[in-house]
């Protein structure tokens, strides 16, 4: 239970970073595919600090499988944010949509795929 706290925590300082990258890229003129490609690759190393070092501080080095994973979560990204936009016409709320939507099922990636604990 307490990781799933602090996976939230984390989630809100990663989000905040995110989606004010992809906010100000698309205040920048930036169209919404783009403006998310950019900003979750830059968003990924953030990430990983605060996942690796907050979150699953008792596994391992997993930077491969994380970018793997983050690969993954890109494309559900996409498909996630595609399908919102056809129903909430405001970027803002459609990149919020998405990136809640899909941060459910990173969690379950990152704990059991990416950060498994290491052997004792």
């Amino acid at each position: 239970m307490l990781e799933i706290v602090r996976y939230y925590q984390a989630g809100i300082v990663n989000t905040l970073f995110g989606l004010g990258a992809y906010s100000a890229l698309v205040w920048a003129g930036l169209g919404i595919y783009p403006a998310q490609a950019i900003s979750h690759v830059a968003g990924m190393g953030f990430n990983y600090v605060t996942y690796s070092r907050h979150v699953f501080r008792d596994s391992g080095p997993a930077k491969t499988r994380f970018v793997v994973s983050y690969a993954v979560n890109y494309v559900a990204s996409l498909g996630t944010l595609a399908v919102i936009s056809q129903f909430v016409t405001n970027p803002y709320v459609s990149g919020i949509l998405a990136a809640f939507i899909v941060s459910v099922a990173n969690f379950f990636a990152l704990k059991f795929l990416v950060f498994r604990r290491s052997a004792t």
